[in-house]
């Protein structure tokens, strides 16, 4: 067994590239710590360089030990004066070891680690580092330690210098990890190949590669490790955002889409069916979209906007402009109730300009469903509003030009290419009111346009903010009282489904439980939360809708927009749990 190590150890695969290199085969590893590695995602050399520290102590400065700060993490160098273990009244077998300077004397102590011991002798010299405490006497509980040899500087990678702190798994410590890069960094860093171009380093003033690797785990001083952090973080933009441009281009090359005709007077006659006027933002997110729709390349827009902005209006364009030319729309959404909202709000619209809405969902009856089937495979259907039933295999559609993704985060990447798979490359426009900063939007959404309508419509009421504290609650349930009265609805928002014994929040049930047996015992109150099912949940929010229920307590469940004009106050238990 032995001689088999033997024949092992330290031999890397030929025709390996150096940081290919398996961990390993790095001197210390061997297999069995190469698979508690793997648990941090590191198999190979290349892995380990770019192991990040998460965080730095800065242990460059030692404090003479009179002076050292109690309860702040300190490094101390000084001479073994005794050591020993002892038992604890618990049992435990406690290591201690008397270091002293000139101004005086702090032990470092250790349980349970009685081998510990032949590792000290009387009269070493020794860095200490951890947290300063006084129990009688000035201890430090599990101190890093480094012993010095005869004439050798207090200064190794663990003590002494900016120290990296690195993410760990169990069996793995940090000790054994600074070591392992270092061995790793020594032997391959030169393998390093620099992806910059010259001319970029030069404008972005960035740091070479190996510098940057080799100071990002162990800095000579803060302004290589700066320095060092920013030239990681330019690398991980720079390879991202090269990403982003070729998925881009590669969906702009390979995707011919419908190129649609345009007239003036079909806006003219949208905007004149409408009993509001568009906002400015709604009017440049619709020329846009009428820019996409009129060039031979398929349309990937993103539009957001906050609830109640307008979204629905503008998708309602382009699913009018889609069926003008002669093709379908259909629009997905994530909940039966909202594709019900949509489907009632859209038939108003488009009745009057002879087009044909049709709902798809689950809770239909099966002629219901087989006559909105039947009316898209036929043509007859110009659009059809519905939820995961609109990707079965049994709905076809006989020319798909248009599909609109409603709060599309609810949907996974192959539900909405299935829907796409039922057109030839139709445009997509897909919808979110989760507020994205432009960068991350083009980071994360990389092939699509993004448009974002950012005013409210005309004559929407201001929304009024108050912070209350938990003292004021009985004005809070009178506000709402006074709201239910006037035959309004209220939404009460906790973060918690159920409460715990170590938790002092409010839970959703527990909050439905207290309303609905005291201040609210008058009224209908509901519960809402995401354990229930989906059909429990419809039903809630239907009863909701219909003025059934007159308070609907809830988890964050009801974040897609149900529109309930009738609910006009919103009361958020522990406001800073949420966003």
């Amino acid at each position: 067994m032995d001689s088999n190590k033997t024949q092992t150890k330290n031999i890397s695969p030929k025709n390996t590239k150096p940081l290919h290199t398996p961990i390993r085969y790095i001197k210390g590893v061997g297999p069995k710590i190469a698979e508690y590695l793997g648990r941090l995602d590191i198999v190979t050399v290349e892995d380990l360089l770019y192991h990040l520290p998460r965080r730095y102590e800065d242990r460059s400065k030692f404090s003479p030990i009179k002076e050292a700060p109690i309860g702040k993490y300190s490094a101390i160098k000084g001479e073994v004066l005794t050591f020993g273990v002892r038992r604890s009244k618990k049992g435990m077998q406690v290591l201690e070891v008397a270091v002293g300077d000139r101004s005086g004397v702090i032990y470092g102590v250790w349980f349970n680690q009685p081998f510990l011991k032949k590792f000290f002798k009387v009269g070493q010299r020794i860095v200490l580092y951890g947290k300063v405490e006084r129990y009688k006497k000035l201890q430090m509980n599990q101190p890093e330690y480094e012993i010095l040899k005869e004439n050798e500087e207090a200064v190794s990678i663990h003590i002494g210098k900016i120290t990296p702190i690195y993410p760990l798994t169990q069996d793995v410590n940090q000790r054994f990890l600074r070591n392992t890069a270092k061995r790793a960094l020594d032997g391959h860093i030169n393998h390093t190949d620099e992806i910059l171009p010259t001319p970029i380093r030069a404008r972005n003033k960035l740091v070479d590669i190996r510098f940057a690797i080799y100071n990002i785990h162990f800095p000579s001083n803060f302004d290589a490790l700066n320095r060092a952090y920013r030239r990681i973080v330019f690398d991980e933009f720079f390879i991202l955002q090269v990403a982003v441009a070729l998925k881009r281009s590669s969906v702009k090359i390979a995707m011919d889409g419908l190129k649609h005709e345009l007239k003036d007077e079909w806006l003219d006659t949208f905007k004149d069916n409408l009993p509001f006027e568009l906002t400015k933002g709604q009017e440049k997110v619709i020329r846009e979209i009428e820019q996409d729709m009129v060039s031979e390349k398929k349309m990937n827009r993103l539009l957001q906007g906050d609830v109640g902005s307008g979204k629905t209006v503008v998708a309602a364009y382009a699913a009018y402009l889609t069926v003008k030319n002669g093709h379908q729309a259909a629009i997905m959404v994530p909940t039966e109730i909202l594709a019900e909202q949509h489907y009632v709000n859209l038939l108003r619209l488009f009745l009057p300009l002879n087009m044909r809405v049709e709902l798809l969902v689950s809770g239909l009856s099966d002629e219901a469903k087989n006559q909105a089937r039947e009316g898209l495979a036929n043509g007859e259907v110009d659009i059809i509003i519905g939820t995961h039933s609109l990707i079965q295999e049994t709905v076809d559609f006989k020319k798909l030009g248009l599909i609109v993704v409603d709060e599309q985060h609810k949907f996974g990447v192959g539900q909405r290419a299935q829907l796409r798979k039922k057109g030839w490359n139709p445009d997509v426009l897909v919808m979110t009111a989760t507020p994205i900063p432009r960068t991350l939007a083009l980071t994360v959404y990389g092939d699509l346009d993004i448009s974002t309508i950012k005013e409210k419509p005309t004559g929407r009421r201001e929304i009024l903010t108050y912070l209350a504290q938990d003292a004021e609650r009985d004005k809070v349930y009178e506000l709402i009282r006074g709201e239910l009265k006037k035959g309004r609805q209220a939404y009460i928002v906790s973060p918690r489904i159920e409460g715990s014994p170590e938790s002092l929040l409010k839970s959703a049930t527990e909050m439905y439980e207290e309303l609905r047996s005291r201040p609210f015992k008058d009224f209908s109150v509901g519960l809402i939360h995401g354990k229930m099912s989906t059909e429990e949940k419809e039903k809630v929010m239907s009863h909701f809708k219909k003025g059934n229920i007159n308070i609907l307590v809830s988890t964050v469940v009801i974040e897609v927009g149900i529109d309930v004009p009738n609910a006009t106050v919103m009361v958020i238990e522990n406001a800073e749990r949420f966003g």
